[in-house]
């Protein structure tokens, strides 16, 4: 029975990190691909596990019935996280969104708390069952806590090594919900029958459970899960044409067709339109670019190039290579599979050549040199994008520039009022191209604002005059872009207007460590979606890491003030070290990812590793403390230490990363700081794993019950860890940066570490 029990844990760990990475990617999709939903929904899966572990899991202290209500809320798991999937498909229909429109981050955080909340509160209270039960069949004490964590972790890793190399390539989202099911339905029938004969309850449950596993087995092989697929496809897309669904390691490609037009969406966001694109920003954007060079023959397309981009580039007589870079290999390979015309000609083009690699990891090996580099993304709206909008990527491209050439991006832009959220958004990244280019040129537009950065003073000297000439000399086939379209876009008014309304914008850049591009593309489209969010966005905009010093040090002073006077008025200060720590480990643990995305561009793909290598090091951690419980004498004092580790390690990720940027050009480094990624990533959790075990042996001996004891400390990291989720993945990251996130959990932890060791001072 005990080795159930242990099967029973490590398939809760197994299904809780794969029902949670499910969960994610889907949600993901919903919210447009925005990194920074990414800790509100990881915040919110710890709040409600909290919440379950810490009052539904009360009920282990009480019930009789223990195996049994386990295998109870196991079903409940189960079958809620295959509704969550489906609801999750259906969002936007219940929220009243149209496809293609984003969501503002107050939807996204109450919207993605009432999807998780059954499957997360049912998997927080299996966690404290489980030490019920595992306790009944060993000591209750310390250990058996620590040992379930480790059960679990271990379940953990092998959910991400499992999610990462066999789920996601070959399964869809309701293969995976049915199979997890199936799994934990087969795992609670093990366990409930050596309780067959003792009632009728017993026998019900059993009965019930092995009902719901032959049918999960049925609705597999029988096509169910396939139908529920299509069906939440259909509805997800009200009922447009889908002709192709399908996850890559990049994102989520949805293609739409209607009458022979086909559109292409990437994370519910619309990529390619083909045959007909939007001719009015193709042409603008391609040939105000091309007439302002005198001679343009190497360009590089950094995404977004297909579908009218390279189109328009090739009827410029003088060009003789493009070079066309686009990471998601997704993209072309249905671009092929659903051919147009437009298409065809460009993708199959002599002179063009199609690189299916990350257009920042092409610069920085190519040794060619460009007239051109046309950015095809519109914005920083996450962080995949955000990487190209950057000082760092501005300098790799003027590496690849020639003389004369020029670098080409667009933002957002308004011909009749720029918001302070739209002013903000433009004004940064205008910053950061100055800090590279000497001359940078704007032509504002309604719809998309074009910039024009180079070395040479060619982009700032363009007038109607010289473009118009351009135009017919290369005898251009253009159906907007005419002499007096040009003169009307070139008007010195809207350049005027454009320069004087950014002035009173924000006088900061942009930086792959500090992406305050992104963040003032989020408040742009949440003025737009939840505009009574604007005040607040801005409020968030003032933060510093000084602030957090003031606090730290107003927080402290008025603890050991309070803790002096009434030394009883104060709880111990154990959980609040364990809750300090959940913080810290949600803030490593979206530090690493949302860096690891800022370098590379595809975090989809590696969450589940990077979480995985957390856990695994959770769980070393979390298995060799309770291995040493029994001879550690001088608790306090250990648990002191791991403290001191846990504020060196927030100083050493930051300072490490301070050091390795300069070398992040370098293609070596490029390839091989995945490892280190992952050995951060499992050295974090090795840190916080370490400290739940022997915080529960120290809080037991203040008398409190097991259970209780439990759900507490559990409740505690949980709730750290949901804070660490929705301040540091929405406030601290953006607008912080990477260094100044990782200040703000030093002084958090160094707080913690001056009250624990203020009251083990006391008690000696």
């Amino acid at each position: 029975m005990k080795k159930r029990v242990n099967l029973a844990i490590l398939t809760m760990g197994f299904s809780g990190l794969v029902a949670q990475m499910l969960l994610l990617r889907e949600l993901l999709i919903v919210f447009s691909g925005n990194e920074l939903s990414i800790g509100i929904i990881l915040a919110n899966w710890l709040i409600l596990e909290a919440f379950g572990a810490f009052f539904l899991g009360k009920r282990a202290e009480t019930t009789k019935r223990k195996v049994e209500t386990f295998a109870i809320i196991a079903i409940i798991f189960s079958l809620s996280l295959l509704a969550a999937v489906y609801s999750t498909r259906i969002l936007k229909n219940i929220l009243g969104v149209s496809i293609g429109e984003g969501l503002g981050l107050l939807p996204i955080l109450y919207s993605s708390f009432l999807i998780l909340l059954p499957t997360s509160v049912t998997h927080g209270a299996l966690f404290t069952f489980s030490c019920k039960i595992y306790s009944s069949f060993s000591r209750a004490d310390a250990s058996s806590v620590g040992k379930v964590y480790v059960y679990e972790t271990v379940g953990t890793v092998v959910g991400g090594i499992v999610w990462t190399y066999l789920l996601i390539p070959y399964f869809h989202a309701f293969h995976m919900a049915a199979g997890l099911a199936v799994l934990n339905f087969f795992v609670c029938t093990l366990l409930l029958i050596p309780y067959w004969r003792n009632g009728r309850f017993q026998k019900t449950v059993t009965t019930v459970c092995f009902l719901f596993l032959f049918l999960g087995i049925f609705s597999i092989f029988a096509g169910g899960a396939d139908r529920l697929h299509s069906s939440s496809i259909k509805t997800q897309w009200k009922n447009q044409n889908v002709v192709h669904y399908q996850n890559s390691i990049y994102g989520n490609i949805c293609v739409i067709e209607s009458g022979g037009q086909y559109t292409f969406f990437s994370d519910g966001i619309v990529h390619t339109i083909t045959p007909i694109p939007d001719i009015v920003f193709v042409e603008e954007f391609v040939h105000l670019a091309f007439l302002s060079h005198p001679h343009p023959e190497s360009v590089l397309i950094v995404s977004g190039g297909a579908g009218g981009i390279i189109n328009e580039v090739l009827k410029h007589p003088s060009v003789e290579l493009v070079e066309y870079a686009e990471l998601d290999p997704l993209i072309l390979e249905l671009l092929r599979k659903f051919p147009t015309p437009l298409t065809e000609d460009e993708l199959t083009d002599n002179r063009v050549t199609i690189k299916h690699i990350d257009g920042r990891l092409f610069l920085k090996m190519t040794e060619n040199q460009y007239d051109i580099v046309l950015v095809g993304l519109s914005e920083p709206s996450d962080l995949q994008t955000n990487r190209f909008f950057t000082k760092e990527f501005f300098s790799l491209v003027e590496k690849r520039l020639t003389e004369t050439g020029i670098l080409v991006i667009g933002l957002p832009g308004s011909l009749a009022y720029l918001s302070d959220e739209l002013k903000n958004l433009n004004a940064c990244i205008l910053n950061t191209l100055h800090v590279v280019f000497p001359y940078v040129r704007v032509i504002p537009g309604d719809g998309t604002n074009i910039f024009l950065a180079s070395h040479s003073d060619e982009v700032s000297l363009i007038d109607k005059m010289r473009l118009a000439q351009r135009l017919e000399e290369r005898n251009l086939r253009a159906n907007l872009l005419i002499p007096r379209h040009i003169e009307y876009k070139l008007h010195p008014q809207w350049v005027d207007w454009f320069l004087q309304f950014v002035e009173g914008g924000t006088q900061k850049i942009n930086h792959d460590f500090k992406p305050l591009g992104l963040f003032y593309s989020i408040s742009y489209w949440n003025a737009i979606y939840t505009p009574y969010l604007s005040t607040p966005f801005r409020w968030l905009e003032k933060i510093n890491v000084w602030m957090f010093v003031a606090f730290f040090l107003l927080f402290v002073g008025l603890f050991l003030l309070v803790r002096r006077k009434k030394p009883g008025f104060l709880p111990s200060g154990v959980p609040f070290c364990v809750g300090t720590s959940g913080f810290a480990g949600m803030m490593f643990e979206l530090t690493l990812i949302f860096t690891f995305q800022a370098i590379y561009g595809y975090a989809f793909g590696w969450i589940g590793l990077l979480v995985a290598s957390f856990m695994a090091g959770a769980a070393c951690g979390a298995m060799k403390i309770t291995s040493m419980l029994p001879g550690i004498q001088r608790d306090g004092r250990f648990f002191i230490h791991i403290e001191l580790a846990i504020i060196c390690f927030s100083l050493l990720l930051a300072f490490v990363f301070f050091l390795l940027r300069p070398y992040l050009d370098s293609p070596t480094i490029f390839f091989f700081l995945r490892i280190l990624f992952l050995c951060f990533s499992f050295i974090s959790g090795l840190l916080i794993g370490s400290q739940f075990p022997l915080a529960n042996k120290i809080y037991l001996k203040g008398k409190a019950s097991f259970s209780k004891t439990a759900g507490l400390l559990y409740s505690s990291d949980l709730v750290g860890g949901w804070l660490g989720g929705v301040v540091g993945g929405v406030v601290l990251l953006p607008v912080l940066g990477l260094f100044g996130a990782c200040m703000v959990v030093f002084l958090l932890k160094l707080s913690s570490f001056i009250i624990i060791t203020w009251q083990v001072g006391k008690v000696r």
